[in-house]
């Protein structure tokens, strides 16, 4: 189905799966806990305010994607282009990023608790970066 720019509001998607193009979408003020979302064009796209807990995002493009004030805890991202995305005020515990291209991608913010990016917990990397970066 092609749904470009939709926008939903308010709503209940939770447990959905979703097969689309939603490039440009809006989502705001959504429940999507436990969504599924496969070779989904969801470049642009706006989350505000919305629970995305548990949601499995595979073969995705969420280039350019925000994220504002969304819980993505324990998400899981696998082969999904997040170019240019921003996450902000989100949280991240144990979510994990698999085969996923993070270029330019921002997140301030955010609780990153138990956040696995290709099997690494975050915590580790900012421990090895801190580490490295006083010996300099």
């Amino acid at each position: 189905a092609n749904m470009v720019g939709a926008a939903f509001n308010g709503v209940d998607l939770s447990d959905a799966t979703f097969y689309a193009v939603l490039v440009n979408a809006k989502f705001t003020d959504t429940n999507m806990n436990a969504a599924k979302f496969d070779d989904v064009n969801l470049g642009d796209a706006d989350f505000n305010n919305i629970n995305l807990s548990n949601s499995r995002f595979n073969y995705l493009n969420l280039s350019n994607a925000k994220y504002t004030e969304a819980k993505l805890v324990g998400a899981e991202f696998n082969d999904v282009n997040l170019g240019n995305a921003n996450f902000n005020d989100v949280d991240l515990a144990n979510s994990r990023f698999n085969g996923v291209s993070l270029r330019n991608v921002e997140i301030t913010d955010a609780n990153t608790d138990g956040m696995k990016i290709n099997g690494v917990l975050v915590s580790d990397l900012f421990d090895a970066y801190n580490s490295n970066a006083q010996k300099s």
